[in-house]
């Protein structure tokens, strides 16, 4: 049976079922359907919670053998094969070694430019790298790497809204952008999700709050930066009680924590809810986070030793490695996700208070 008819045998049996109407919000969009259940959607609105595989009376050794998160995992695997652009990015997704041959050769392309560029030896992060190189290579990486994260991202919604009513914009933004900044639906519909067995637990809630966090402090810190350099005429490395270097020592730890709790998490999850390609997605993807975070990291703590300029085309080449896979990643869920969670959120109806009658 193919994945797609296995998709759609799995939430045919679940539609008819519905006990699991209370624990996310994927099944209460599944309730009244009986086929285009709009699996792409779903399986975006999936948080992988697996709330349902505990609940689930039809799962293993049951005859139906209804797995829903491993299923909607790979269908979520395959929505970002469909719409990522470029197409070429694809095949990151449908083999996700691949994913991690071009981080690897991105990283070492970088690498060969920027060490042609250097001047090693040198004090001063510009006079090891001239600004121009750096600005340029790590700019247009990361231009390249938002410009198809939007297309990609467009390309799903115009997938996911085909059959949405027109709706008040300005309630559904708030709605969904609660739900994204709070990740409500890690909560597995009561106190948890099962990481492990079928206990409840918080902790991938919480990993990924720091590693986000440390990712939005990370990028105050350059933000910061820029403005120390351009405005305020400071050339880096900057003395380490400034701003820039508070924000991106507490961003980086906060990343390194977060996606190291993650990577351990990974490690334990079972193995038989858990659908393999998206597990290599998600490792590969931590990993390369994990070293970008620790080679800024060794920069800071040794810029002033010889191992500054080593340490800084390091650095560079794993950043603008990381940029140029980006799209090709795990990283496409977030986009993904915050979509299905604003086309979740126009369907959502506000409560209401009753009015009491005489």
């Amino acid at each position: 049976m193919s994945s797609a008819d296995e998709t759609d045998r799995i939430l045919r049996i679940c539609a008819a079922c519905m006990y699991c109407d209370g624990l996310c919000p994927v099944f209460p969009a599944l309730a009244g359907q009986r086929d285009n259940f709009g699996e792409a959607y779903l399986a975006n609105l999936c948080h992988n919670c697996r709330a349902c595989w505990h609940a689930c009376q039809y799962a293993p050794p049951h005859p139906f053998a209804v797995n829903a998160p491993a299923v909607l995992a790979r269908a979520r695997r395959q929505t970002y094969a469909d719409h990522v652009w470029p197409r070429l990015l694809r095949h990151g997704f449908e083999r996700p070694a691949l994913g991690a041959a071009f981080f690897v050769a991105a990283t070492f392309l970088a690498l060969a430019i920027l060490t042609f560029a250097a001047s090693p030896g040198q004090a001063g992060f510009y006079s090891v790298v001239p600004w121009g190189v750096m600005a340029g290579l790590g700019g247009g990486a990361l231009l390249f790497a938002t410009v198809s994260m939007i297309v990609s991202t467009l390309r799903f919604w115009r997938t996911i809204s085909a059959d949405l009513a027109p709706g008040p914009l300005g309630p559904a933004l708030w709605r969904a952008a609660t739900d994204i900044v709070t990740l409500r639906h890690l909560d597995g519909g009561g106190p948890g999700c099962h990481d492990v067995g079928p206990g409840f637990s918080r902790r991938r809630k919480i990993f990924h709050h720091l590693m986000a966090g440390g990712v939005l402090l990370a990028f105050a810190a350059t933000l910061v930066a820029s403005a120390y350099q351009h405005f305020l005429k400071f050339a880096p490395p900057f003395p380490l009680a400034s701003p820039p270097v508070l924000l991106g020592l507490a961003g980086g730890l906060g990343i390194v924590a977060g996606a190291a709790g993650l990577l351990a998490l990974e490690t334990r999850m079972e193995r038989d809810v858990s659908e393999p390609g998206e597990t290599q997605l998600n490792v590969t993807f931590l990993i390369a986070l994990q070293l970008v975070t620790l080679s800024g990291l060794a920069l800071l703590f040794f810029r002033d030793t010889p191992a500054m300029g080593p340490l800084l085309l390091a650095h560079l080449s794993l950043v603008t490695g990381f940029f140029l896979a980006l799209p090709a990643t795990k990283a496409l869920h977030a986009p993904f996700r915050a979509a299905a969670l604003l086309r979740h959120a126009f369907s959502r109806k506000p409560k209401t208070r009753a009015v009491a009658s005489d």
